[in-house]
């Protein structure tokens, strides 16, 4: 299980996604995070038709997506996400 996370540098809601999905690995040690600042990473941001920041990509063990957050999501979302990656 994967999180890939699309951030900027100036971006506060990054910052805030951020700290949640550390929550999420304390919760879910087995969990990956992928941060992928689309500055540095803009090919891949453009693979994955990222449009704003944060966005959160949540893939399954075949690598297949199965959540997406535009935005900030909340830690439900993302462990409910987790559940369905599994």
């Amino acid at each position: 299980m994967k999180v890939l996370f699309f951030s900027s540098a100036f971006c506060d809601p990054c910052t805030r996604t951020r700290q949640t999905l550390v929550a999420a690995t304390t919760l879910v040690p087995a969990l990956t995070v992928a941060e992928l600042d689309v500055a540095e990473h803009s090919a891949e941001a453009e693979r994955a038709g990222i449009r704003s920041t944060p966005t959160v990509v949540v893939l399954d063990a075949a690598d297949t997506e199965v959540f997406r957050a535009e935005g900030e999501p909340t830690i439900d979302q993302v462990l409910t996400a987790l559940a369905r990656a599994v």
